[in-house]
C-alpha cells in the first residue's frame, strides 16, 4: 500500500505526520519504506536518522542543436509546449531552464538536427534508519526548477510493503506527480481561513488525479472547528486531529519523532492507518 501525506501549503506538519506514521508501522511491520519526494527542501531525514548507503544521480535529456543539419524551419520550437526553443533565421537558441526532456524535438525535428545529452537535475539518497526502515529522499539540483522528473525517480523506490511518501506542498507538478497513483492520499491541514482554502485545493487535485483522500487536523484547538464544517459538508473523514502543543513543538524543533514522544502517539498513528486502509479497501471493493 502506497500512502502520500500532502497539503494544500507548507508548515501544516505534513513531514511530522508521514515521519510518525512510518516509525509506528515499521515497529510491527519489517517492510515498510519511506520516501521523501519533496525534493526542493527534503526534511525527513532530520527526524529519521537514516545511515546513508548510496547516491544516485538523476538526469533528464535536453537539446543539443547540430548546425550543420539545423536548417532553421522551426518545427522544434513550433511544437515545444514549454517555450525551451527560440529559432531565429540563421539560430536556435535552447533554454535548458525550461526543458521538461519529453525529447519530442528529437523526434519530431524534419532534419535529424536535434541531440539529446544528458543533464543533471538531482540527486537521490538511500538508506534505512536503525529500525530497519527503508528510506530515500531527492535532492534538486541548486538552480534547477524542473522537480517532478526527480520526484518520479524517487518513487520508484517503493519496495513493496507499506510506503509512506512525503510529498512537496501546495497542489502543482510537484505534488500531483507525488500523489498520482498512491492508493490514499492523507491530507495535512491547520484549522485557520488559510488552512481550510488550501485544504480545499488540494481536496479538489487529490479527487481530479482520482485518488481517495481524508484529512488530519494538526494543531487543533477547542472550538477551531471550520475543517470539521468543511469535511462534513464535503463528505471528506477526519481521520486523526493532533493538539496545538508547546511540548510537540520543542520536540519538533530538536528533530524528535513525534512517536518517540509518547507511546501513545505511536499507538494512534496505527489506528490511522488502520482506518487508512479500511478505505481503500472498501474502495476497492466498491470498483468491482
Amino acid at each position: 500500500m502506497i500512502i502520500s501525506v500532502a497539503s494544500g501549503k507548507g508548515g501544516t506538519g505534513k513531514t511530522t505526520v508521514a515521519v510518525g506514521m512510518a516509525l509506528a508501522l515499521q515497529s510491527i511491520d519489517n517492510q515498510v519504506t519511506f520516501l521523501d519526494c519533496d525534493v526542493e527542501e527534503p526534511n525527513g531525514h532530520i527526524f529519521i536518522k537514516p545511515d546513508m548507503q548510496k547516491n544516485e544521480d538523476v538526469y533528464i535529456q535536453v537539446p543539443e542543436i547540430n548546425r550543420e543539419k539545423c536548417d532553421y524551419c522551426g518545427k522544434c520550437a513550433e511544437l515545444c509546449a514549454f517555450n525551451a526553443l527560440l529559432v531565429a533565421s540563421e539560430s536556435v537558441v535552447v533554454f535548458h531552464e525550461l526543458c521538461h526532456g519529453c525529447g519530442g524535438c528529437n523526434y519530431f525535428c524534419p532534419q535529424g538536427a536535434v541531440n539529446l545529452i544528458p543533464k543533471k537535475i538531482g540527486t537521490i539518497e538511500v538508506g534505512s534508519a536503525a529500525e530497519g526502515l527503508n528510506f530515500a529522499h531527492g535532492m534538486l539540483e541548486i538552480g534547477v526548477p524542473l522537480s517532478p522528473p526527480l520526484v518520479d525517480a524517487v518513487k520508484k523506490k517503493q519496495d513493496g510493503g507499506v510506503t509512506i511518501i512525503d510529498a512537496p506542498p501546495g497542489t502543482s507538478c510537484p505534488a500531483v506527480h507525488t500523489v498520482r497513483g498512491t492508493d490514499f492520499c492523507l491530507l495535512v491541514t491547520e484549522p485557520t481561513p488559510f488552512g481550510l482554502n488550501d485544504l480545499a485545493l488540494a481536496v479538489e487535485m487529490a479527487r481530479a488525479l482520482g485518488v481517495p483522500c481524508g484529512v488530519l487536523v494538526n494543531r487543533a484547538r477547542e472550538g477551531w472547528d471550520i475543517i470539521d464544517k468543511y469535511c462534513q459538508h464535503n463528505g471528506i473523514s477526519i481521520l486523526m486531529k493532533i493538539p496545538l502543543s508547546r511540548e510537540i513543538a520543542g520536540a519538533y524543533s530538536r528533530g524528535i519523532p513525534l512517536t518517540f514522544l509518547d507511546k501513545e502517539w505511536e499507538d494512534a498513528f496505527r489506528r490511522l492507518f488502520r482506518d487508512i486502509r479500511g478505505m481503500v479497501e472498501s474502495e476497492r471493493d466498491n470498483c468491482h
